[in-house]
């Protein structure tokens, strides 16, 4: 195992003296050279959509920190597109979705098989990295898990508390049930081409899995990330998969045997020792250093970060953030939590 990649070897479940590292939204808004090429590109929907340009982001961050592994520039929206929804980005507002609100909406949309034409683009990025990439570094692919997509596509926007999938799924549940599975199939289309196109790792985002609890977490969070796996592994039985059901709380307990995943991402809303008690003695997890970090950097910073890495020293861990780099992180703080990282583990 010595000779693979460090990401590989913490997900094959490796305890490894320092923890690899990675960060969610590496490539984005906090980088100046991110900025210049988005303005080349003209707008956030024709960066993603440009191989040679979203190559270029995902590489970025590459130049400036020593990171294990490179995500995939996309989006998780890219796929609700791709069965026929209409997306747009507002400007400082985010993105906007036709909606579903009814079974007329609901059969608009395309079959899980049609959508790799959309997304073409997508994985000519893969194929660009799968080049490009330091030989050491990981690739990583990703898409929106079913939950979190839906509630894009029913609200036509993010929502503070999804209560318009919360509606849909309680008032109209064959027409929320169908989209669910739905996304399921397609995301498994999906992920299962970028494997394809050389990525060597999928990660699962499941940004709003907290604000489902009992059995709706069971039936809308877990189910359709386990099935999304199983058929995953069943295509390509060697390519690990992070799951990471965001604020999840309790029902991280248990996940990664429940869904087969080979590493849980954790957000910072549960503490390092809990999560290393309940969770790590399952599998590799990955996080969950609290992204405000990146803006306010200093002492707090490296305090945080040495006692993530000691409480998860005793098993398989990849060092990340517990959500998405923002655009007002200081480059600089990332550059001091990775040195932290790897001080610390090697003390």
């Amino acid at each position: 195992m010595a000779g693979q990649k460090k990401i590989m070897r913490a997900l094959a479940g490796e305890t490894l003296d320092t923890p690899p590292i990675w960060m969610m939204r590496q490539a984005g808004r906090y980088l100046p050279e991110y900025k210049a090429t988005r303005a080349q590109a003209g707008d956030f929907l024709s960066l993603c959509y440009n191989p040679d340009l979203a190559t270029e982001v995902t590489l970025q961050p590459l130049r400036r920190f020593d990171f294990d592994a490179a995500i995939l520039f996309a989006d998780i929206l890219l796929l609700p597109q791709a069965l026929g929804a209409d997306l747009w980005f507002v400007t400082g507002e985010g993105p906007r979705l036709s909606t579903i609100t009814r079974q007329s909406d609901f059969d608009k949309l395309k079959g899980p098989s049609d959508v790799h034409e959309h997304l073409a683009p997508i994985y000519q990025t893969v194929r660009n990295l799968a080049g490009e990439l330091p030989k050491k570094t990981t690739l990583i692919g990703f898409a929106g898990a079913p939950w979190t997509v839906a509630t894009y596509m029913i609200a036509g926007q993010g929502t503070p508390d999804q209560g318009p999938a919360h509606k849909l799924r309680i008032e109209q549940p064959e027409v929320f049930d169908a989209l669910i599975n739905l996304l399921t199939d397609a995301t498994i289309e999906y992920l299962s081409a970028q494997i394809d196109a050389g990525a060597e790792v999928v990660k699962l985002f499941d940004s709003w899995a907290g604000s489902l609890s009992g059995e709706a977490f069971q039936k809308y969070a877990l189910a359709p990330t386990a099935k999304i796996i199983k058929a995953l592994k069943a295509r390509h039985p060697d390519t690990p998969i992070i799951a990471f059901p965001r604020e999840a709380g309790d029902n991280y307990i248990g996940f990664a045997k429940a869904t087969g995943a080979d590493c849980v991402a954790l957000d910072n809303s549960v503490a390092a020792d809990w999560a290393a008690a309940n969770v790590q003695v399952d599998g590799c997890v990955q996080g969950n250093l609290a992204s405000r970090h990146m803006v306010t950097g200093g002492q707090d910073l490296i305090d945080e970060t040495r006692a993530i890495v000691k409480a998860f020293s005793k098993g398989p861990h990849i060092f990340n953030l517990g959500h998405g780099i923002t655009p007002d992180a200081d480059p600089d703080n990332v550059q001091l939590m990775i040195d932290t990282v790897r001080e610390t583990a090697s003390t």
